[in-house]
């Protein structure tokens, strides 16, 4: 085994790089702008000049670097073939090949992001000392990720572990970002708490009688409100549980995790956002599965470049 290697996380905004020694040690992370103009052609070779930039600057020779591991916002084959990727303008495309031409044919391994997330949380996070992971990331969007047996569970088209997209309500009239009704992207997420709060206090009995207020409200108001005991906000706090919890005792009887662990921005929340899910999600629960733990965590936005990493060294 060499002795570095680069995990890469690449947003809608910025690219995360990270250098690593190959046990995992976080040695350097900076960040670079995503550039999306004309299809986000310059995203690849804007990251092939960081990392070559870096080696230079640390005193690093090729020789010396294990890999790049790489995570995108889509879906990924196992091959590294990037399935359409909305957000950075890219259609199918061969990532994997294409960013190791640019680094001189080093080894690379991509991923999508939120499940190279997952697998850095089972490697050095709140999955650790697991081998079976569910990783729920609850952001702008529902993100998740599937680990079975140390391994990503790509699926097919690279769309597997997208957790966000199992649908919940069969009543819903407004369409999701990706085009279905009812996901649960739309009722999990930041966005959709915020939107369930609007929603509850546009009722007459809402109003007045909460700490909320309708104008500015969103998730982490929501959350705070409930901690303090307000009826409206804990309301909305138990709908979210309800409806996450037994999405996720759909998914634990398919594929039967050690451990669920909860990511993203709305996590923050911490004990109070797991104890509104375990709520819903054990008597849902398949036999089984119901005493499978939820576990905050830990890596917050350093996770996809752990995973990156953790990828390169499989």
């Amino acid at each position: 085994m060499k002795k570095y290697a680069y995990g890469i996380d690449v947003g809608g905004t910025t690219v995360k790089c990270g250098l690593f020694e190959t046990d995992g040690t976080f040695v350097k992370g900076w960040e670079i702008p995503t550039v999306k103009d004309n299809g986000g052609a310059q995203i690849l070779p804007d990251i092939a000049a960081a990392i070559k930039g870096s080696m230079a600057e640390e005193g690093i020779s090729a020789d010396d670097v294990e890999g790049v591991g790489i995570g995108v916002p889509g879906p990924v084959t196992e091959s590294g073939v990037v399935n359409g990727c909305v957000n950075l303008g890219w259609g199918v495309y061969d990532v994997k090949t294409a960013l190791s031409g640019l680094l001189d044919g080093a080894k690379v391994e991509v991923g999508n992001d939120a499940n190279v997330a997952a697998l850095g949380e089972m490697w050095r996070g709140g999955g650790k000392g697991y081998r079976n992971v569910v990783m729920v990331t609850l952001g702008t969007g529902v993100g998740g990720g599937i680990i079975l047996g140390g391994k990503i569970l790509h699926g097919a088209h690279g769309a597997g572990g997208e957790i966000g997209h199992i649908t919940v309500n069969r009543n819903e009239t407004l369409a999701c970002g990706c085009g279905k009704k009812g996901c649960l992207e739309q009722y999990a997420s930041a966005t959709g708490i915020a939107r369930k709060a609007r929603e509850v206090l546009a009722t007459p009995k809402a109003e007045g009688s909460s700490l909320l207020k309708v104008e500015n409200v969103d998730a982490k108001a929501v959350f705070d409100a409930a901690k303090t005991g307000d009826k409206t906000a804990l309301a909305i706090v138990d709908f979210f549980g309800r409806t996450l919890g037994q999405a996720v005792a759909t998914i634990t009887a398919v594929v039967d995790p050690d451990v669920i662990v909860v990511g993203g921005g709305v996590s923050k929340a911490g004990q109070i956002l797991l104890d509104a899910v375990v709520k819903y999600y054990t008597p849902n629960a398949f036999n089984a599965c119901k005493e499978t733990p939820f576990k905050l965590a830990v890596l917050g936005n350093n996770a996809g470049m752990y995973g990156a990493v953790k990828m390169v060294l499989d």
